[in-house]
């Protein structure tokens, strides 16, 4: 669909939506993030998943890819209490290897591959330099992330532990490491906000979600123009 439709829908589905409903999904997507994407690579638990989607939603972070090389990953409603719904998840299960597939993907739109994992050449959460896009990857709490990823990442980063437990809960894991990021991103960083064109996709998937049965006012208004 071109920008011109988009823009065109979103001004009539907007119609439909109160001034406070409207002035509240500004105030949020201006402060919406694309410089920091969280990946997870064969969570089977629907809790945690379900979890690290609600800290995404509110650390502003709009993109997460989940890479479903074993299962596909269900989406708990009790946990994530509709969080998904303003999240833009890609999900990785059509591949030979899905892993590879998503970090070539993940790549080639500029990103550097963080895999979250003990490593000689690891450093902690909070010297993880912010300037560049990430891509912070994490994997199975028993397993963690596969070898593809420790091999195809750029940086490697860790929490700080103190005490028996080997690991954190993978979306403990994440939480600590999503507020590290965004506090030092939102204070350092000028381009961490979503650009125009991002603003424009994620703002109609918004309107289609908010406004009900939405799927027929665009049937119809796109019918009127014709």
């Amino acid at each position: 669909m071109k920008n011109s439709e988009k823009t065109e829908l979103i001004n009539y589905l907007s119609s439909f939506i109160s001034d406070k409903r409207k002035a509240r999904f500004n105030e949020i997507i201006s402060n919406r993030t694309s410089h920091l994407r969280i990946v997870l690579e064969n969570v089977y638990q629907a809790h945690n998943a379900s979890a690290v989607l609600r800290s995404c939603e509110s650390f502003g972070i709009q993109y997460v890819h989940f890479i479903e090389n074993k299962n596909h990953l269900k989406i708990s409603k009790d946990v994530d209490l509709g969080s998904s719904n303003w999240l833009t998840i890609k999900r990785h299960n059509s591949s030979d290897n899905n892993t590879i597939e998503a970090i070539n993907h993940l790549k080639k739109l500029g990103y550097r591959i963080v895999a979250t994992s003990p490593h000689k050449k690891d450093c902690t959460i909070d010297k993880l330099p912010v300037e560049k896009k990430l891509a912070l990857i994490f994997g199975t709490e028993l397993d963690g992330v596969s070898q593809e990823v420790l091999d195809m990442a750029d940086e490697f980063v860790e929490v700080p532990m103190f005490g028996f437990t080997e690991s954190f809960n993978v979306s403990v894991c994440a939480g600590i490491c999503m507020y590290e990021l965004t506090k030092r991103m939102r204070n350092a960083q000028n381009n961490y906000l979503l650009t125009d064109q991002e603003k424009l996709d994620v703002y109609f998937e918004w309107m289609k979600t908010t406004v009900d049965k939405s799927k027929s006012l665009i049937e119809n208004f796109l019918k009127n123009k014709l």
